[in-house]
C-alpha cells in the first residue's frame, strides 16, 4: 500500500472523508478541529456558479450538529443567539420581590416577627394589640426594600451606560451606528483605535499589513504589554465596505466556554476550502484595540455567552459576619423566650389551681355559670406569653441598622480624603450592608495592573559610559528631561562616541512602528511593549528620532540628519534569553550588533575591554534600590567575513524542521559575545501614589496581602519590590512546575522545609505561576499549597486566570474563616471581587466592570488605607455597640414583665401601656409583665418604647461614636487589630450584655416595688394601681437605658446630647399629654390623669434620683477599675489624645521571623556566598558542577527530587535572588528589579516577520 493510500485511509477513518487537505491542516495547525461537512446541497450553494453573489442558503445547512455553532456571514442566522445586553445588577423587575424577600427572611429576626404578627391576629390572644408587630415589620421591610432599590438602580445605570455605547455595524451593504446591546451574532463591526470590543470577534482585516492588530488585554488577564493578533489571509484584503458586502461564507466554531486562551473553529468562505481559526484570530470582549487605526471583526459570542462574562459569576447576596452572628444569637434568645413562655403558662395553671378558692372574687368558680370566668386554654396562654415577650428580640433593630449603615455609607461617599481630583471621583459605597466587614479584614487579594500601578512606563534615568543622567527619583512625575546627554554629544565630550552608539541603539534595536499624524506631523510609536515605546521616546527626546520603518531598513533623524540603518537580522527576545539583538549595516557601512538585555546576561558576554563596568554596576544597584527596571546596552562590531559565515548558520537554524527554537538560540550564542558595554537604562513602572506606604500600614495592621495578577513573573516580582510587598531580606520561594506530579512533590518538599515554622508567619515570599497553580488547587495538593502560602509573609500569583483568582479567594475564605477583601480594576477581577466577603473596585483605566460588581469603589489604592483603618474600624465598633445596646434595652424592659407576672398570678397582664412599649422599641425598649400575660405597662407606651423613646441613642452611637480621631488611627494601624479580631462582638460579649440587662431589670422592678410597698393614696381617694407602678418603672427604665447609652458613648457631640436628653424629655412630654387624651378623643381611659398622680408623688422623684444610679453603679465601678487595671490600646490613645501628646503605638508582640528550617538556612548561606562570589566576578556564569558542590552536598535530598530551589541574597547590594536548579546544575542571578522587557512571546507573528511586514511610507486604508 502506497503512502498516499495510507494517508487517505487514515483520513477516512478519522472522519475527514477523502478531503486530505483537511488532514493536512490538522497536522500542520494544532488549533485545527475538524467540523462536519454540511450537506451536499449546502456545498453546492456556497460555490454555486449560477448565483451572482455566491449567497449561502442557511436553510440548506444541516442543523443537527449540537457540538458546534454555525454562523452565516452576511446571511440570516438559523439559530437565535444570546443578546449582547449584559447585567451585573442583583435584581430586575420580576426577580426583585422573591430575591428581596429571600434575603430579608434569611434574617431570623424577621421570620420571628412575621410569626408574632400572625399570632396577634388570633382573637383574645394578644395582650399588646393586633398590629403592634405587623406595622413595624412592614416599615422595616419597606425601608430595606427602598435601600436595595436605590443601590441596585446605580448598578442598572452603570450597566445601561455600558450597553448604550455606540459601535459601527455593517448591515445590508451599509454602515450603521448601533448600541452595544443591539449587536448580534453574525454582525460585522468596525472597531477604532482605543475602543473596547463589544463582543467576542473573529478578526477579518485591519488597517495594518497582513490583517495584524495590537490589543491590550489588561481588562482580561492583567497584562499591560500589547498582544499581536492576525486575521487569516483570505480576509486580510477586505478593507472596504464594498468588500464586506460581497463576503459570504460560514463560520463553524465551538460552543461558548470560559477558556480565555482557547478557541477552535473553521471559516469556509464562498467557493473556498475551510480555513482553521485559532486564538490568534480572536478578539475578546473587554480587550481594547491599541496602536491600530481600525479592525473589522465578525461577532461570534455575545452578552453573557462571551468569554469575559462566562468568567464572571452572578452577583452574590452577601451578609456580614456580625449579621450572621446576630442571627445565631437570635435563635438562642428565641429559645429563652420559649422557655419563659412555657414556664409562665405552667406556673399560671399551678397558681390558678392553688388559689381558685382563696381568690373567689375572680369568678373561676361560682353558682352562676354566666358569671364564671373559664379557665384559660394552655395553648392560648402559651401564645399570649410568646407575644408578650416577643420584644426580647428588638424589632426596631433592623430599621435602626439600615438607617445607621446608610448613614455610614454616606460618610464614606462624602470623605474628601478619598476624593481623587484628577478624575473628579469620590469613594462610593455601593452597598451599606458590609460596612462593619471593612473593620475585620484579615486577607487582601489585590490585582497588580491598574490597581497597584498606573500602567505608565517612564524613562527615568540612564548611565552612559559610566556617567549618570536624569532624575531617577520616583517622585518626579515628568518624563526624562536631562539635556546634558545631547550637550555632551554636541560639545565633543570624551564620552561622545559612546553616547552616539548608545542613542543609535535605542533608536534602532526594537520592534516599534512609527505612525505620523498627517495633520500635526507628530509621531506616535506603536509598540507591543510599553518599555520599548518608552526607550524610543527617550531617544527621540535626545535628538535621535526614529520615524520610518520599511521591510529592509529604518531611518533615524540624528541631529537633523536622516541616517539609514539596514536591518540584517533580528535575534528575538524571549524570557529565557532575556535580551534582544539586531544586526544592522550602518550608514558608515559597518556591521554592528546592538544588544539590550538583563544586566547579568550582558555582563556574562562582555569582551576583554571591561571599561565602565564598575561605574555602570554602581548605577544599576542605585536604580534598583529605588525600584526602577533596568536594561544594559552593549554592542560589538562584526567582521564582514565572520558575519557572512554566521548568517549562513543562522539561516539554516531558522529553516530547521526540528528544534528550531533551540538551534536559533545556539546560533545567537555564537555571535552575541565580546560585547562592549555602552551603559544602562532605568525605566519606572509607575506605582500609584502612596502604594508602598499603604501596603506597609496594612501589614502593620496584621493584614496579609496576596497579589493575583495575569502579568509575567518577572514583572510581578519587580512590582513586589517596588511596592514593598517584598523586601531585601526576604527569601523568595518560586514554584514553577508543569505537571501535577512535580507540583505535588515540590509542595511536599517545601512544606517539609518549613518544619516547625509551618503555619507561622515567616520572612518568605511565595511566587507561583498560573499553570502550576492549576495543579496546586486540585484536591490532593490544595491543603499543602494553602499551608505553605499561609506560612509566607507575602504571596504573588502570576499568570492567573479570573477563575483562578476567584478560586483562591474562595479557598482562603472557607478554610481560614477569615474576612477577605478583593480589590481590582478590570473585568478579570470581577470573579474574585464577588467571591470575597468585601469587593472593592478601582475606577481606573480598564473601564467600570470591576466597580459595577464591587461593594465599594475608590479611585486609588491608597484610599484603601482610610477605608479600612478608619471607616472600617469605626463602623465595626459602632455597629457592635448598636446591636448589643439594642438587645440590652429590650431585655432590660421586657424581662420586667416576667417579674411582674410573679406578682399577678402569671396572668399575662402587661405592666406598661401598649403604645408606650411600641415607641420605646423604636427608640429604646418595651415592657410587658410576666407570667400571667398581664401588661405592667399601658399598651401604647409599650409600642412607642422602641419607636420614639429609645430610638435616637443607638442611632447616635452608630453614626457619631469614635474612640480616637481619624488621623490617630491612620498613624497607628495596630489599633485596627482590636476590630480585626472580632473582640467587640462575639457570643461571650453578647451574653455578658444580656446578663447585665437582666440584672438591671431586677433592680429597676424590685426596688420600685419596694418603694411602693406601702400603698399610695391621693386626695381624690384614688390609690396606686398597676399602671401607676408601671409608669414609675417605665420612667426609670427610660432614664437608666439612656444613661447606659451615655456610659458607652466615647465621643460626645451636640447630636449625642440631643439624642440622649431628648429621649428622656420625649417620655415626660408623652406621659403629660397622653394622660389627658381621654378627655378630648375618648381613648385610653385607664391612663387618664396618670401624669398628675405620678409627678405629684414625692416617692417618684426620690426613686428617679436613686434607682437609675443604683442600677448603673456596677457598670460605673467596673469601667473605672478596668481603665485603671486593664488599660487597652484604645484607652491609652484616648488619654494621650486628650493630653495633646504625640501618639505612636508599637505592637507589644514582636514577630520573630525565623529561617524555615536548618537545611534551608544552610542552603541559603551557601547560595549567599555563591552570589557574592559571582557578583564580585562581574556576574559571569560559573561552572555549576564546581560552584554548586557546596549546595548539592548539603542538599542531596533536593538533588534527588530534581526541583528548583530559589532563594534571595539579603546581603548583596542588589539583593538579587538566585535560582538554583539542581537538575540542570546551573546558577542564574536574577535581578530583583527585573528587566524592562515585556513583549509577547511565541505570538501569532514573530518579531522578525512583524517588522518586515511594515512599510510606513505607504498610506493605510481608511476602512470605509
Amino acid at each position: 500500500m502506497s503512502f498516499g493510500e495510507a494517508v487517505t485511509r487514515f483520513a477516512m477513518s478519522q472522519g475527514y472523508g477523502t478531503n486530505v487537505q483537511n488532514l493536512d491542516l490538522a497536522i500542520t495547525n494544532p488549533y485545527y478541529q475538524h467540523m462536519p461537512e454540511p450537506e451536499q446541497d449546502t456545498r453546492a450553494s456556497i460555490g454555486d456558479t449560477g448565483s451572482d453573489t455566491g449567497h449561502v442558503n442557511p436553510e440548506s445547512t444541516s442543523s443537527h450538529h449540537n457540538h458546534s455553532r454555525q454562523i452565516f456571514i452576511n446571511s440570516p442566522q438559523q439559530t437565535h443567539f444570546c443578546s449582547n445586553q449584559i447585567s451585573t445588577a442583583k435584581y430586575n423587575f420580576l426577580t426583585f420581590l422573591p430575591k428581596f424577600l429571600f434575603e430579608q427572611f434569611r434574617k431570623y429576626a424577621n421570620i420571628f416577627f412575621l410569626f408574632i404578627a400572625c399570632m396577634q391576629q388570633i382573637p383574645n390572644v394578644s395582650p399588646t394589640g393586633r398590629y403592634t408587630t405587623a406595622i413595624p415589620l412592614l416599615l422595616i421591610l419597606a425601608v430595606s426594600a427602598l435601600k436595595e432599590i436605590v443601590e441596585d438602580i446605580k448598578r442598572h445605570r452603570a450597566d445601561g451606560a455600558l450597553n448604550s455605547r455606540r459601535i459601527l455595524v455593517h448591515r445590508d451593504g451599509r454602515w450603521l451606528e448601533v448600541q452595544w446591546r443591539d449587536v448580534v451574532v453574525g454582525d460585522i463591526i468596525k472597531v477604532n483605535d482605543g475602543a473596547h470590543f463589544p463582543a467576542d470577534l473573529i478578526l477579518l482585516s485591519s488597517s495594518e499589513p497582513q490583517a495584524m492588530c495590537y490589543i491590550e488585554t489588561s481588562n482580561l488577564d492583567g497584562e499591560t504589554n500589547l498582544k499581536l493578533r492576525q486575521g487569516i489571509s483570505a480576509t486580510a484584503e477586505v478593507v472596504s465596505g464594498d468588500g464586506l458586502t460581497d463576503l459570504r461564507g460560514i463560520v463553524e466554531c465551538e460552543e461558548p466556554n470560559r477558556h480565555l486562551y482557547e478557541f477552535v473553529g473553521n471559516i469556509r468562505l464562498s467557493g473556498k476550502k475551510a480555513i482553521p481559526l485559532s486564538p490568534d484570530q480572536i478578539l475578546l470582549r473587554g480587550a481594547c484595540l491599541k496602536n491600530t487605526s481600525w479592525i473589522y471583526g465578525l461577532v461570534i459570542y455575545t452578552g453573557h455567552q462571551s468569554k469575559l462574562m462566562l468568567n464572571s459569576t452572578t452577583t452574590p447576596l452577601k451578609r456580614s459576619n456580625v449579621e450572621k452572628l446576630t442571627n445565631s444569637q437570635i435563635v438562642l434568645l428565641f429559645l429563652v423566650l420559649l422557655i419563659l413562655s412555657l414556664s409562665c403558662s405552667v406556673l399560671h395553671h399551678v397558681w390558678v389551681d392553688k388559689n381558685s378558692h382563696t381568690h373567689w372574687y375572680l369568678f373561676y368558680e361560682g353558682a352562676s355559670k354566666t358569671l364564671d370566668l373559664e379557665r384559660s386554654n394552655f395553648g392560648y396562654n402559651l401564645l399570649t406569653f410568646v407575644i408578650l415577650y416577643n420584644n426580647l428580640i428588638p424589632i426596631s433593630l433592623q430599621v435602626t441598622l439600615e438607617m445607621v449603615k446608610f448613614g455610614q455609607a454616606i460618610f464614606i461617599n462624602w470623605d474628601l480624603d478619598m476624593y481623587y481630583a484628577k478624575t473628579n471621583t469620590y469613594a462610593n459605597a455601593r452597598t451599606s450592608n458590609l460596612n462593619e466587614e471593612l473593620g475585620q479584614i484579615k486577607f487582601i487579594f489585590s490585582d497588580k495592573t491598574g490597581t497597584l500601578t498606573q500602567n505608565i512606563m517612564r524613562f527615568s534615568a540612564c548611565s552612559i559610559a559610566g556617567v549618570k543622567y536624569g532624575e531617577e527619583t520616583s517622585d518626579d512625575m515628568g518624563s526624562f528631561s536631562d539635556e546634558t546627554v545631547v550637550a555632551n554629544l554636541k560639545n565633543g565630550h570624551e564620552t561622545a562616541p559612546v553616547i552616539s552608539e548608545f542613542l543609535r541603539l535605542l533608536a534602532v534595536c526594537h520592534t516599534v512602528v512609527p505612525q505620523r499624524d498627517p495633520a500635526t506631523g507628530d509621531i506616535q510609536y506603536l509598540a507591543s511593549s510599553p518599555d520599548e515605546a518608552a526607550l524610543v521616546k527617550a531617544s527621540s527626546f535626545m535628538k535621535h528620532v526614529f520615524h520610518t520603518r520599511t521591510p529592509d531598513y529604518v531611518i533615524v533623524d540624528v541631529m537633523g540628519e536622516a541616517l539609514k540603518f539596514q536591518i540584517l537580522n533580528v535575534l528575538e527576545f524571549t524570557s529565557k534569553r532575556k535580551r534582544m539583538s539586531v544586526i544592522v549595516r550602518t550608514p558608515e557601512d559597518k556591521i554592528i550588533l546592538f544588544c539590550k538585555g538583563a544586566d547579568n546576561v550582558i555582563y556574562e558576554r562582555l569582551g576583554s575591554n571591561k571599561i565602565y563596568t564598575e561605574e555602570t554596576m554602581a548605577h544599576l544597584e542605585h536604580f534598583a534600590s529605588i525600584g526602577l527596571r533596568t536594561l544594559c546596552l552593549a554592542m560589538v562590531e562584526l567582521n564582514p567575513e565572520e558575519y557572512a559565515e554566521w548568517a549562513e548558520t543562522f539561516y539554516k537554524a531558522s529553516t530547521a524542521l526540528n528544534k528550531r527554537e533551540q538551534k536559533l538560540e545556539e546560533a545567537a550564542e555564537l555571535i552575541e559575545k565580546d560585547f562592549v558595554l555602552l551603559g544602562a537604562t532605568a525605566i519606572e513602572d509607575r506605582l500609584q501614589d502612596g502604594v508602598p506606604e499603604t501596603i506597609d500600614k496594612l501589614a502593620k495592621a496584621d493584614i496579609k496581602i496576596w497579589v493575583l495578577t495575569g502579568d509575567k513573573q518577572e514583572t510581578a516580582i519587580n512590582i513586589g519590590y517596588s511596592c514593598k510587598l517584598l523586601n531585601e531580606s526576604m527569601v523568595l520561594l518560586v514554584i514553577n512546575e508543569e505537571s501535577l506530579d512535580s507540583t505535588r512533590d515540590a509542595l511536599i518538599s517545601h512544606k517539609s522545609d518549613f518544619g516547625e515554622q509551618l503555619g507561622k508567619e515567616n520572612d518568605v515570599g511565595m511566587i507561583i505561576d498560573g499553570q502550576c497553580l492549576k495543579y496546586a488547587l486540585m484536591h490532593d495538593c490544595r491543603q499543602d499549597f494553602l499551608d505553605i502560602a499561609l506560612s509566607c509573609k507575602a504571596v504573588i500569583c502570576c499568570r492567573v486566570s479570573p477563575l483562578q483568582k476567584a478560586e483562591l479567594v474562595e479557598l482562603v475564605k472557607v478554610s481560614q474563616k477569615a474576612i477577605t477583601l478583593a480589590i481590582g480594576d478590570g473585568a478579570n477581577d470581577v470573579g474574585m471581587i464577588q467571591a470575597a466577603h468585601v469587593g472593592v473596585g478601582i475606577s481606573g483605566e480598564e473601564g467600570m466592570q470591576a466597580c459595577c460588581a464591587s461593594d465599594y469603589s475608590i479611585a486609588q489604592f491608597r484610599f484603601l488605607q482610610k477605608l479600612l483603618l478608619v471607616h472600617g474600624a469605626w463602623s465595626y465598633s459602632r455597629i457592635c455597640k448598636l446591636i448589643l445596646y439594642s438587645f440590652y434595652k429590650n431585655i432590660c424592659l421586657y424581662v420586667i414583665q416576667f417579674w411582674f407576672q410573679v406578682e399577678n398570678g402569671f396572668s399575662g397582664q402587661a405592666l406598661f401601656e401598649k403604645w408606650s412599649l411600641s415607641l420605646y422599641n423604636v427608640f429604646w425598649f418595651t415592657i410587658t409583665n410576666g407570667y400571667s400575660g398581664q401588661n405592667l405597662f399601658e399598651r401604647w407606651s409599650l409600642s412607642l418604647y422602641n419607636v420614639i423613646f429609645t430610638a435616637s441613642p443607638p442611632v447616635a452611637i452608630g453614626l457619631f461614636d469614635r474612640y480616637c480621631s481619624a488621623q490617630v488611627m491612620m498613624n497607628n494601624p495596630i489599633l485596627y487589630k482590636d476590630s480585626q479580631g472580632g473582640h467587640r462582638f462575639n457570643m461571650w460579649v453578647f451574653w455578658i450584655w444580656i446578663i447585665n440587662a437582666i440584672y438591671h431589670s431586677i433592680i429597676l422592678f424590685w426596688m420600685t416595688v419596694g418603694v411602693l410597698n406601702t400603698d399610695v393614696a391621693f386626695s381624690d381617694g384614688k390609690t396606686g394601681d398597676y399602671l401607676f407602678l408601671g409608669n414609675f418603672v417605665y420612667t426609670y427604665v427610660v432614664v437608666t437605658v439612656t444613661m447606659k447609652a451615655g456610659l458607652e458613648t466615647i465621643a460626645w457631640t451636640w447630636l449625642t446630647h440631643l439624642s440622649l436628653w431628648g429621649s428622656i424629655g420625649c417620655w415626660f412630654l408623652f406621659l403629660s399629654v397622653y394622660s389627658q387624651v381621654f378627655s378630648f378623643i375618648g381613648i385610653s381611659p385607664e391612663m387618664y390623669g396618670q401624669a398628675g398622680y405620678v409627678f405629684g408623688c414625692s416617692l417618684f422623684w426620690l426613686g428617679l434620683f436613686l434607682i437609675p444610679i443604683a442600677t448603673l453603679l456596677r457598670d460605673i465601678v467596673w469601667k473605672a477599675l478596668r481603665r485603671d487595671l486593664f488599660k487597652t490600646h484604645r484607652q491609652t490613645v484616648q488619654e494621650m489624645e486628650l493630653a495633646h501628646k504625640e501618639i505612636k503605638l508599637e505592637s507589644t508582640i514582636r514577630k520573630h521571623l525565623k529561617p524555615i528550617s536548618e537545611r534551608a538556612r544552610l542552603l541559603s548561606r551557601n547560595l549567599i556566598s555563591l552570589g557574592d562570589r559571582m557578583m564580585g566576578a562581574g556576574r559571569r556564569s560559573t561552572n555549576s558542577s564546581q560552584d554548586c558542590e557546596g549546595v548539592t552536598n548539603g542538599s542531596s535530598e533536593l538533588q534527588k527530587r530534581n526541583e528548583q530551589v530559589p532563594t534571595h541574597v539579603p546581603n548583596s547590594p542588589r539583593s538579587a535572588p538566585l535560582e538554583i536548579s539542581v537538575m540542570s546544575t546551573s546558577i542564574q542571578v536574577m535581578s530583583s528589579d527585573g528587566f524592562a522587557f515585556s513583549q509577547e512571546e511565541h505570538g501569532v507573528v514573530n518579531q522578525t516577520q512583524f517588522i518586515r511586514a511594515y512599510d510606513t511610507r505607504l498610506e493605510k486604508p481608511e476602512g470605509l
